[in-house]
């Protein structure tokens, strides 16, 4: 069976990981999850006082990422430490988000995006994996879902991690985190012209994931 690049893109707490993870599994495929790879780069700025340009740009060969595997899943590495729960913080979030701007970063972890599919076999997500780090997918998705409903899972996920958040602060950042992402100027958050828009403010996973599972298959059929 031939292998395929399926490009997830979407807004935050759109569950990209979880549908990207789900999918890699049940196809046998190796999943990259590249939000979780700006944020290590934000902790390694937040940890080295180097959020600005011209502080992180000249460092950036200091930073390296990796993938493990878990009893728990798939952790994020940074310089060969364990970081998963703390790139998971809303901070780290916030400052991705900020990070992600710069274009000499994205093009750093691009050009690293790039070198992990070119066997193909691969799910990827994140916010331009469908228009700038595999414009030629075979399968680009687009997941979509209201600020409330979005701003509600990201908050009932922060209760679950023993924080008190409170909801309009998670709504207001919600909806500026999409401000951002879709008004930077170094690949905004867009959806590609062929992508499968997938709206799940109403759908279960299981609904949802048999939706997605069609679609790939008619994909590696074509």
């Amino acid at each position: 069976m031939k292998k395929i690049i399926v490009a997830i893109d979407g807004y935050s707490s759109c569950g990209k990981s979880t549908v990207a993870k789900t999918l890699a599994r049940q196809a046998g495929y190796t999943y990259v999850d590249t939000g979780a790879m700006y944020r290590a780069v934000a902790l390694w700025a937040m940890e080295n006082n180097a959020m600005e340009p011209e502080k992180i740009i000249p460092r950036l060969q200091e930073i390296h990422i990796s993938f493990i595997q878990t009893e728990e899943g798939q952790h994020t590495c940074l310089n060969g430490r364990d970081v998963e729960r703390e790139i998971r913080r809303l901070e780290v979030g916030n400052a991705a988000s900020q990070i992600s701007q710069i274009k000499e970063v994205r093009a750093y972890l691009v050009a690293l995006q790039q070198a992990m599919g070119r066997e193909k076999g691969i799910v990827m997500d994140g916010r331009d994996i469908g228009t700038v780090v595999f414009p030629e997918a075979e399968l680009k998705l687009f997941l979509t879902a209201s600020p409330e409903v979005r701003a509600q899972r990201r908050f009932d996920e922060l209760i679950e991690k023993g924080e008190t958040p409170d909801f309009a602060a998670v709504l207001a950042d919600v909806n500026e985190r999409d401000y951002r992402d879709t008004h930077r100027a170094e690949s905004p958050l867009r959806q590609a012209e062929d992508a499968k828009v997938v709206d799940n403010s109403h759908l279960t996973r299981e609904k949802q994931m048999e939706v997605i599972y069609d679609l790939f298959k008619e994909a590696i059929d074509r």
